[in-house]
């Protein structure tokens, strides 16, 4: 029995410790939005355009949420960079540690890879 025991605590440790260090396999799905207008700087910066999930978003919050006083509906419309998201504008208005985690985990947004089956075709 403690032999058991000891290989189910070990196996559920390896899932846990497998878990907090798995690669980020993120997936863009349909109405997600590409942004990738910094294209330059994010490749200087070693990160992938971002993948926002905008039905995620949408499933929670009405839309007048973030359109119009947050976001303008318009492609290129929003010049959005880390330094304004880290002051509380953009993303940041609700990614801010308090209403939605902060935007520290850069590989949360930063994520496509452009070779998911449903990744989204509309670039910003």
């Amino acid at each position: 029995m403690k032999k058991a025991s000891f290989w189910i605590i070990l196996l559920t440790c390896m899932g846990v410790f497998a878990g907090l260090f798995a690669v980020n396999t993120s997936r863009a799905e349909y109405g997600d939005i590409v942004l990738n207008s910094k294209s330059e700087s994010m490749k200087k910066a070693g990160v992938k355009p971002v993948v926002f999930p905008h039905w995620f978003h949408r499933i929670r919050f009405k839309c007048k949420v973030c359109h119009e006083d947050i976001f303008i509906i318009k492609k290129g419309a929003n010049d959005i960079n880390m330094e304004k998201i880290m002051n509380g504008q953009y993303c940041g208005k609700c990614h801010n540690g308090m209403i939605a985690w902060e935007p520290l985990y850069c590989d949360r947004c930063h994520s496509y890879t452009g070779d998911k089956p449903n990744a989204p075709t509309n670039q910003n």
